[in-house]
């Protein structure tokens, strides 16, 4: 008798497979040219994210999520306009939100609760594997969407990248290993990209601050080869596993100033002074 082993699915597989089939029942429920009809009627302008990167000394992008496939439930107080006004107060450049509901209970009203209380840029923070959902995110009030090239091919990045842009709205492109920064510096150099180092590894959910030291260096070398003496400096940004002033203070130290921080914050009652607190360290060590 022959046995047969079954693959079983990395996270990243269940979490895109669903996307598929979210994309579809949208698709049923909103054509894509009705969709197409009301994004061409949005009169709101963009917040400009990259640019509110560039302006910060320490730019932090502060996470509203209230749940993670490796975590469960983070925060049972969850209250995203709430939380978008703490983080304002206390310093955060910009802001992420969750909508992802499947995996982690987010909702895309999170992102216009929040975008609404607070005067920051947003970054949705999803899954994109189709143009829908970046017409989806304009017309929510994203700011700026986040590409993963774990879960895209060649193709569906250049083409997600390319209408981010003509919409307006930057690009954060994250990249977890050196295949996939080499596939994301084949994109066009744009002032929208943003290129983000995810120390998570999606597939396992393993954490290791090492990844962004590893591949720093790659990224800004490629990027400096491309670039002429007028252009701005390229935007990176470490992700995940930042729980610390010492952590800040070592990107600091490597020339990283930029950070997404979402379940450092959200594990506490009061995310915006969490926030507060760590950037009060980084002073202090400073």
């Amino acid at each position: 008798m022959t046995t047969t082993h079954t693959q079983i699915p990395t996270v990243l597989q269940r979490i895109v497979a669903t996307k598929v089939e979210e994309v579809k029942a949208a698709r049923e429920a909103l054509s894509l040219e009705d969709l197409k009809a009301k994004v061409a009627a949005e009169t709101k302008p963009r917040r400009g994210f990259a640019a509110a990167l560039r302006a910060a000394d320490i730019g932090i992008i502060a996470e509203i999520k209230k749940a993670s496939p490796s975590k469960g439930i983070i925060n049972h107080n969850f209250t995203p306009a709430l939380f978008a006004e703490q983080y304002e107060r206390a310093g955060a450049s910009c802001l992420s939100v969750l909508t992802d509901r499947d995996y982690f209970q987010g909702d895309d009203t999170y992102l216009i609760q929040a975008s609404n209380a607070a005067s920051l840029p947003v970054l949705r923070k999803d899954f994109m594997i189709d143009t829908y959902q970046i017409y989806q995110s304009y017309l929510m009030g994203a700011d700026c969407i986040l590409l993963i090239m774990a879960c895209l091919d060649d193709a569906q990045v250049r083409e997600l990248h390319a209408l981010s842009i003509e919409l307006g709205m930057d690009v954060l492109i994250e990249v977890h290993t050196q295949a996939e920064l080499e596939r994301a510096l084949q994109l066009p150099r744009s002032q929208h990209n943003i290129y983000g180092i995810n120390n998570r590894d999606l597939n396992t959910f393993d954490v290791s601050l090492q990844t962004t030291l590893d591949l720093k260096n790659l990224l800004v070398e490629a990027l400096n080869t491309d670039l002429d003496n007028k252009a701005p400096k390229p935007l990176i940004v470490t992700e995940s596993g930042i729980h610390s002033s010492d952590d800040i203070r070592l990107m600091l130290d490597h020339d990283i100033q930029h950070f997404l921080i979402g379940e450092q914050f959200m594990k506490t009652d009061h995310p915006g002074q969490a926030l507060q607190s760590l950037l009060a360290g980084v002073a202090a060590d400073g």
